[in-house]
């Protein structure tokens, strides 16, 4: 995937690393120009629904923490099928590289390291986070001597069935704990106890347990005592053995309780190195005892010490000092307690609010922000959806509150629909949960009701919210020319090019008797090139001189409701209606219904009458004369 520009923005440079669960690559970020780590979950598990989960949870996890000892998370995000996560970028080595380079390190720097990662943990813990994978490949050396804890639950072992998931996980089976062994859920406790191995191999330049297999090597997690340290470093304080051996107990309650607890025993024994460092005081028990003279006290050295009398004068001045400095303390205890609580403040609550809207509220409360993006399908982008520390929590003005922002919905390359079915490609965006619009346009190179263009195009990043225009070929059909022509004689040759009739017909009056029922006029024009089943509008010439308007009269039932009636015109032995009306009578209304309907040229015209959808009545349509009443056409129930 190298050199591939990812979402847009991150440029993958080179494979910088890989784990179990996942792939990292130096990238450059386009947008601001930074160097980023971009970690990609491994394509095996791009279908995994239990790894995907778990890759979005840890993610939204890893948003809620920010320590200097902790990779900082800045994105996460999908690229098509690639989910991944921007995170800072750490120039320098992995742990492991370092004691591969120096074979072992010595015990003042080891502690030093395995406190930073403690600290680490703790932040973590605190959040409810299990690292889950402490190793020295997921522990970075920058370059100016920091340290960072990476890989916060991504390449991590669930149970005991990941033993046989390849050679990648040898490098975690020889730092996790026994109760992982064991398949059981990984807890603080097991963190501390890789921190002990990652402490014991630092010591040592080796791993405690190592075998043929990761199997063989768990077993020895689970039963085995590991080679004694002093036997391969004799030179390591007794007191660091002891905390590395506490740490690195097979019962997870024999070890230390928090990872705060082991950090402040490794200072202690860092603190007891250095003393022991000093040189050694002289035993003065051994000394004479000095001898008294003429009232003065006279040491072993032959110096004059001063009268008793002058020893009064020192415990007063001692005593003015004292409550000098215990006045200055009071002073200054209650000044650190006037600037605790002048400075103090509670956390605002920004959820749903624009990343501007926040910065306005965390101002104005005092308070410092940074903020990363994750994608989110249900906030729209620049809205933030977590913060840490959580909302009405206390905290001192000056402080950072790390916010979390929707960078908007996760984005996909758009898929190719192309030549496909309208319902095949329909449901397949669907499924993506894309929006879709159907258009129809005439085509003779794409069959017809198959995709002959789609907006956006193929490999174009969408999201969920975005809308898809499908425009669906709908055949070919060329408008013919129908001036002149009868009714009948237009029907037919609508029918002939895939072409229908709009049943509402609009006529022209003319003088001329032999123009009489024939087209007038057309739309669309003829020679329009326009998509199978396109209806056309026509008008009609009309005569005044030759009756054209039928009256149909009929009664409705008395049936006490409100009753809809649709009368439908169509020529005799023709199925096309010319003429569609819909009338509805309220229970109170009329029961005696009279309706005058056009007769569009001489043919002969029925009228079909549905009382609430029931076919009641047919009627032929008998033109009125001027001047005499007609009772209506002939007409028969059905």
């Amino acid at each position: 995937m190298t050199e591939k520009i990812l979402a847009n923005r991150y440029r993958l440079t080179e494979q910088i690393g890989m784990g179990g669960m996942a792939i990292v690559y130096h990238a450059i970020d386009l947008r601001t120009g930074h160097h980023v780590a971009v970690k990609v979950l491994r394509p095996e598990y791009n279908e995994d629904a239990e790894f995907i989960s778990r890759f979005q949870r840890e993610a939204e996890a890893a948003s809620k923490m920010t320590h200097h000892n902790i990779v900082n998370l800045l994105d996460v995000g999908m690229d098509g099928e690639n989910r991944y996560l921007v995170m800072e970028y750490v120039q320098g080595k992995t742990l492991k590289e370092v004691i591969q380079e120096r074979g072992r390190i010595n015990a003042p720097l080891a502690c030093q390291i395995t406190i930073r990662i403690l600290s680490a943990l703790e932040h973590a813990h605190r959040n409810g986070i299990i690292h889950r994978d402490i190793k020295p490949q997921n522990i970075l050396v920058h370059a100016d001597g920091h340290v960072k804890v990476a890989d916060f639950g991504i390449a991590r072992i669930a149970d005991s069935a990941t033993l046989t998931r390849g050679d990648n996980v040898m490098g975690s089976v020889h730092y996790f704990s026994p109760e992982q062994a064991r398949g059981e859920g990984a807890t603080a406790a097991s963190d501390i106890y890789s921190t002990g191995v990652v402490l014991y191999e630092m010591l040592t330049g080796r791993v405690p347990f190592d075998g043929d297999n990761p199997v063989a090597v768990a077993m020895q997690h689970l039963h085995a005592a590991p080679p004694p340290i002093q036997s391969i470093a004799p030179d390591v304080p007794a007191s660091v053995i002891r905390i590395c051996m506490k740490a690195m107990e097979k019962n997870p309650a024999a070890r230390y309780s928090s990872a705060r607890d082991m950090a402040s025993d490794l200072r202690i024994a860092l603190d007891e190195k250095e003393d022991r460092a000093r040189p050694d005081t002289a035993d003065e028990s051994n000394l004479p005892k000095p001898q008294i003279r003429d009232n003065k006290t006279i040491s072993n050295t032959g110096r004059h010490h001063w009268p008793v009398y002058h020893n009064r004068w020192l415990t007063v001045l001692l005593t003015l000092l004292l409550t000098a400095v215990l006045g200055l303390t009071v002073f200054f205890g209650a000044r650190a307690i006037y600037r605790s609580v002048m400075t103090s403040t509670r956390v605002p609550n920004v959820y749903g609010m624009t990343l501007s809207e926040a910065e306005v509220i965390l101002t104005k409360e005092g308070l410092k922000y940074k903020s990363v993006f994750a994608s989110s399908d249900d906030l729209a982008a620049n809205t933030v959806f977590l913060q840490n520390p959580e909302a009405e929590s206390t905290t001192k003005k000056g402080d950072t509150v790390l916010l979390t922002v929707s960078s908007g919905p996760a984005t996909f390359p758009m898929p190719d629909v192309y030549n496909m079915s309208s319902a095949d490609a329909t449901a397949i965006l669907e499924k993506l949960k894309l929006k879709v619009i159907r258009e129809r346009a005439a085509s003779n190179e794409v069959a017809q009701d198959y995709v002959m263009q789609q907006m956006p195009a193929s490999g174009e990043p969408v999201s969920r919210d975005t809308t898809v225009t499908l425009t669906i070929s709908g055949g070919l059909a060329i408008v013919p020319s129908l001036t002149g022509k009868t009714m009948e004689e237009t029907e037919k040759t609508l029918l002939d090019n895939h072409l229908s009739l709009l049943p509402s017909l609009q006529y022209m009056d003319t003088d001329d008797m032999s123009m009489h029922g024939t087209v007038a006029a057309q739309s669309p024009d003829p020679d329009s090139r326009v998509v199978w089943d396109t209806t056309v509008q026509i008008t009609l010439y009309r005569c005044t001189a030759v009756p054209s308007v039928a009256e149909v009269k009929h009664t409705l039932a008395d049936t006490g409701e409100d009753q809809t009636i649709r009368y439908c015109v169509q020529a005799e032995g023709d199925n096309v209606e010319v003429e569609s009306r819909i009338v509805t009578v309220p229970s109170d209304g009329d029961r005696e219904r009279k309706e005058n309907f056009n007769i569009p040229d001489t043919r002969k015209y029925w009228v079909t009458i549905y009382v609430n959808d029931v076919q009641t009545e047919r009627q032929e349509l008998l033109p009125v004369l001027a001047g005499n009443e007609s009772e209506g056409g002939e007409s028969y129930n059905e």
